[in-house]
């Protein structure tokens, strides 16, 4: 096991030194001139120059390169070209909301998504499973700014029962869960929709196994084969869909909150590519890729404890 969890943190590094090349070679080779949006409207070439000259931009891809993976490994992901204040801070400000929106989304995902599957499965070719499975295939085609759209218009605006807008509070406290309906089944539908599926396809493929027929032959509980038997070796799938999930909703975050008008990391990201700010679509884009390595390296520590079988050697 602990040579098992070295190699994936080994993994995990070298994707993340993998993205920072990646990331920072879009942006090299994007058009514009960051020295330009620095030295302002009217600088003259000598202006623009000197400004080049003091951000490295000057110097060859590699060292500039180099230059930035030191930075990143003293945590400075450098200064907003519009704000001039560091990015990190900006960052950290913003970050626990798109966090937030992400595990309200993922929460809503599991305790709807997981059961209906189980359900879906257990009501094969049934009533209920052509209704679950047919909402399913509607709900992972829906856009979700579309989506985003209606509940505004019909739960604040028609009905005027929740917030049209902003998320200024966390999703466990009173006024944090209402503003968090709307944008987290805006943002969760498409993911409910393949936790269904996912779930769905998994128990139905267990429950054709030897050992949940044997356990029925003993006069064990429905309930008691379903939870304990059938659902804990369903749930191999789930999980992996779990880790891919989290990045689907930090991606489908950057919409949501453009269209809740929620102060998070998406719309810090859409800002800056508008205004041409480099590093703070470099440092945005960065962090939300790691965040995605760390979560499924969690995922794949926890296949272990779901299912002892497996071996890591």
């Amino acid at each position: 096991m602990r040579k098992y969890v070295l190699k994936r943190i080994l993994m995990m590094l070298v994707l993340v030194i993998g993205m920072t090349f990646i990331v920072f070679a879009s942006l090299y080779i994007a058009p514009g001139d960051p020295a330009e949006l620095v030295a302002g409207v009217g600088a003259t070439e000598e202006d623009i120059e000197r400004v080049r000259e003091s951000l490295g931009l000057n110097e060859s891809f590699f060292t500039q390169y180099i230059t930035y993976l030191k930075k990143l490994l003293k945590l400075d992901l450098g200064t907003s070209f519009t704000t001039k204040q560091p990015i990190l801070g900006e960052i950290l400000v913003r970050l626990p909301n798109t966090l937030n929106l992400a595990c309200a989304a993922m929460i809503l995902s599991i305790i709807v998504g997981i059961p209906a599957g189980i359900i879906s499965a257990l009501k094969k070719d049934k009533l209920v499973d052509n209704v679950l499975t047919t909402g399913a295939m509607v709900g992972i085609s829906i856009p979700n700014f579309w989506l985003g759209t209606m509940l505004i218009y019909v739960f604040a605006v028609v009905l005027k029962l929740l917030p049209s807008g902003g998320m200024t509070h966390f999703f466990w406290t009173p006024t944090g869960f209402q503003q968090a309906i709307l944008p987290a089944v805006a943002l969760s539908t498409s993911t409910i929709a393949s936790f269904t599926r996912i779930g769905r396809s998994a128990m139905l493929d267990v429950l054709q196994s030897d050992y949940i027929r044997t356990a029925k032959s003993k006069g064990l509980k429905g309930t008691t084969v379903i939870l304990i038997h059938a659902l804990r070796n369903a749930m191999i799938p789930l999980l992996t869909q779990l880790g891919t999930s989290f990045g689907v909703l930090l991606g489908g975050a950057i919409i949501t909150e453009q269209v809740f008008v929620i102060n998070g990391i998406g719309t810090y990201l859409i800002d800056a590519i508008r205004k041409y700010n480099y590093p703070v679509v470099q440092s945005t884009v960065l962090i939300i890729a790691t965040m995605f390595i760390l979560v499924n390296l969690i995922v794949d520590l926890v296949y272990c404890v779901v299912d002892p079988r497996i071996k890591y050697e």
